[in-house]
């Protein structure tokens, strides 16, 4: 006979068995430290004061808990992205044209560290770095042979950087427009979320308040020149990476792009002129549960920051579009086939919680950069998630469930308290120089690294579990020449071009760096002219500074 209330339930059913399951621990969380109840009921959301129809409502309507569109998959399958760079401009074209013939509906370019924090290959600092974590790009020849024999007009390309992102923007829009391919007709993304870098990430160069300054610039180009691209991808994953909850990814990611908005707000932007075009970025960690439910509390978090905050009018504003990338801090060198397993269950739950865009980490990143066969498989991973397993066909699959809908709640409850924290200390860029966001998620990775090592967090094959494991085979290494070759080639494009224009550019940078001008259209006018990037990121750091360690790393 069925019982009349959730809590005769536990009573008759469960009363004091958890020892009868001495495997499982005593205490059930989320990863965030949210409770978790033996069971969720229509009481469960009553008692927490949800208003179904307010809160959760129909996919495509506002707050989009549900989906920023009506028919999310069976109108359109979310674009897959595998993240790639490596070695040289042509190794790495070589590997794009691989999955595009692959099944790849679009890029996502890596660059190596000196590309990402402002150096030449042949600078003194990027010595033993050039073309290992991601691709090199000082000039629109490596631009060029990136993008070699790759139609602008039709592939959406995604670019995770940060500092230099206004600089690799105008070299793809140089290349493209050597294509014969105008801006209006380019789509993509650029990350330029510069305030996560001195979060979790590291990778600046100036200091804060002139990056935002670049940020903006980016932004309002964009909106008349570029208007189809993505003008930021604010970034909760690298915070997550670093060591932050979920409930922290939520709230620091949503601090940065209020910091954004208002930004290019004070500068005379009408938040509806630009709010179409943000966009987001997320990691998918092990809990299943909890990251579909956080997906879709960003959504209705996003959606009511656009509106109640900043008076957005257009629909297209509020809407929160992001891409997910699973979690390459869940990867372990041991057992390295149970990554398989784990990249299937983060890339499940991007897909039940609506992302428009995804990236499936492979089994040998906890060793080296994936292999062209690993990468294959994370790529088929994404096409039997979205062909064979019906996890696509059905919006939103998940809404409705007792448990889903209160983590739902619960995670945007605890993510608008910090929200308040932040906002009473002056907002994000104040936080950060405090060093506030990197104390919250250094003590919640040092929380975690506790529970691994006394065992009460499970990781299988590390903890627990334990085996001998065969080595992977066939492990991608970067051969020590290519380095050599791209500062080759980079000699060569000094030794071809004008050094009049080359000079007159950067001269002319300086001075609009000097001004409030807007800094891209000069910018385009170096790379055309062959300036490199590494003398623009010297212009920029004559003028704004260098950025020295922070408050709280």
């Amino acid at each position: 006979m069925p019982s009349s209330s959730k809590d005769e339930w536990e009573k008759n059913t469960l009363g004091p068995s958890v020892s009868r399951f001495p495997q499982r621990q005593d205490r059930f969380v989320t990863d965030s430290g949210l409770e978790i109840d033996a069971l969720y009921s229509p009481e469960t959301l009553a008692e927490a004061g949800s208003d179904y129809q307010r809160d959760v409502g129909f996919p495509g309507e506002y707050p989009y808990t549900r989906g920023v569109q009506p028919n999310t998959y069976r109108g359109r399958i979310w674009t897959m992205r595998q993240y790639s760079g490596y070695a040289t401009a042509a190794d790495t074209n070589e590997r794009y044209r691989y999955l595009l013939d692959q099944g790849q509906t679009g890029l996502s370019v890596a660059f190596d560290l000196p590309t990402q924090i402002g150096y030449d290959s042949d600078h003194v600092l990027a010595k033993g770095e050039v073309g290992k974590v991601g691709v090199p790009i000082c000039s629109l020849a490596d631009m060029e042979a990136l993008l070699e024999g790759i139609p602008l007009d039709k592939v959406s390309t995604s670019m995770t950087i940060n500092s230099t992102a206004s600089i690799l923007l105008c070299l793809y829009i140089a290349v493209a427009k050597r294509q014969g391919v105008s801006p209006d007709k380019l789509t993509g993304t650029i990350q330029n979320d510069i305030l996560k870098e001195y979060i979790a990430r590291g990778t600046y160069a100036y200091p804060p308040r002139p990056s935002m300054r670049l940020v903006v610039d980016v932004i309002k180009y964009c909106a008349e020149n570029v208007p189809r691209w993505n003008t930021i991808s604010v970034s909760g994953y690298h915070m997550r990476e670093a060591g932050a909850t979920a409930v922290q990814e939520l709230a620091f990611t949503f601090a940065d792009a209020i910091e954004y908005v208002q930004a290019v707000m004070d500068s005379g932007m009408a938040v509806d002129d630009f709010g179409p075009r943000l966009s987001f970025f997320f990691v998918a960690q092990n809990n299943l549960f909890e990251e579909v439910a956080k997906f879709r509390a960003a959504r209705r978090m996003w959606a009511r920051i656009m509106k109640e905050r900043f008076g957005a009018k257009d629909p297209r504003s509020m809407m929160l579009r992001f891409h997910t990338q699973t979690a390459g801090v869940s990867l372990t060198a041991q057992q390295p086939d149970n990554n398989l397993i784990r990249c299937t269950v983060q890339a499940l739950a991007a897909v039940l919680g609506g992302s428009q865009s995804l990236h499936v980490n492979s089994r040998d990143e906890a060793l080296a950069l994936p292999s062209e066969e690993s990468v294959q498989l994370s790529l088929r991973t994404q096409q039997i998630l979205a062909f064979e397993s019906g996890a696509a066909d059905v919006v939103d699959p998940l809404g409705g469930s007792y448990y889903v809908e209160s983590l739902t709640n619960k995670l945007e409850e605890e993510a608008l308290k910090y929200l308040k924290l932040i906002d009473d200390m002056g907002g994000a860029v104040t936080a950060i120089e405090q060093g506030f966001q990197v104390r919250e998620i250094g003590e919640a990775a040092y929380q975690h690294r506790r529970e691994v090592e006394s065992g009460s967090r499970t990781i299988v094959g590390v903890n627990r579990f334990v085996t001998d494991s065969e080595p992977i085979q066939g492990l991608l290494r970067v051969d020590e020449r290519a380095a050599e070759d791209q500062i080759s080639r980079l000699v060569q494009v000094r030794k071809k071009r004008d050094p009049g224009a080359v000079q007159a550019a950067l001269a002319r940078l300086e001075e609009v760096a000097r001004s409030d001008d807007n800094t891209v259209p000069v910018i385009l006018e170096c790379v055309e002219a062959n300036g490199t990037l590494g003398e623009i990121c010297q212009v920029f750091r004559g003028v704004f500074g260098e950025q020295q360690e922070m408050a709280g790393f």
